[in-house]
């Protein structure tokens, strides 16, 4: 039962080339940063990562990206990186971009044991219908596009089938955790993590306060020992730094 790793290194070290991450955070907050450092230093490639973004230039998902260790992202929001829209506009990188509520309930289905579910977003846009360019070719063109999606109508309204998400391995952060696995995320950093964690069929958390069992009580408790496999505690110097990505000064 006791989860705890002694370094974020050891968490990861069978994360191997190829393999599928699904990655807590919604912009810079909530991101587990030890761990995608820890995944960079021992140099694994070829990734398929499913995140809400990918991080920014230089921070988060972001390491990887730049180092070119990511083949493939499934993802919301992609604005605040240039690397990332250089690559995919090269053909160096597939995107699948997904709506954001969309993605969120795919992380949970897939974690449930929900193969697929219906849902109205999307339905009459490219996201239902196919033709969003998933990949680039070399010399500009469009090499692979999105399918065109099952769709079924529910008393006056139309709705597209969506499949659940699992991946290899889900990398998380959470403010308090214990040796069981069982943690709780503060505030706006659990975003998407409780749901990423889901969906890993192998999931490790960084906590940034290890507690023992029983410290923590039952009802606040969000996600349960049940989803986690592998638990990181921080330093106080890895769990200080809270980076802001935009920060706007006035008098």
């Amino acid at each position: 039962m006791n989860k705890v790793r002694a370094t974020a290194a050891e968490a990861v070290h069978d994360i191997t080339d190829g393999s599928s991450l699904a990655v807590g955070g919604f912009g810079l907050s909530g991101v587990p940063d030890v761990l995608i450092a820890a995944l960079y230093a021992r140099g694994t490639t070829g990734l398929s990562v499913v995140s809400n973004n990918c991080g920014v230039d230089g921070a988060g998902l972001g390491v990887l990206l730049d180092a070119g260790r990511i083949a493939r992202v499934t993802g919301s929001y992609v604005g605040e990186n240039k690397e990332f829209a250089r690559q995919y506009l090269s053909g160096e990188l597939e995107v699948e971009l997904v709506p954001q509520g969309t993605l969120a309930e795919r992380l949970r289905a897939g974690g449930a044991g929900i193969p697929a579910f219906y849902t109205p977003a999307g339905v009459g846009t490219q996201v239902a219908d196919g033709g969003l360019p998933w990949r680039y070719a070399r010399d500009g063109s469009v090499a692979v596009v999105s399918p065109r999606k099952e769709s079924r109508t529910f008393g006056e309204r139309t709705h597209v089938l969506e499949h659940g998400i699992t991946t290899d391995f889900a990398l998380v952060r959470a403010w308090r955790g214990d040796r069981h696995g069982n943690l709780v995320f503060r505030r706006a950093a659990a975003n998407f993590n409780p749901l990423a964690a889901m969906a890993g069929r192998v999931t490790v958390a960084e906590v940034e306060e290890l507690v023992e069992p029983g410290a923590l009580a039952p009802e606040e408790v969000h996600l349960p020992g049940v989803f986690v496999q592998r638990v990181v505690a921080l330093t106080p110097e890895q769990a200080g730094p809270k980076r802001i990505e935009k920060r706007t000064v006035r008098d």
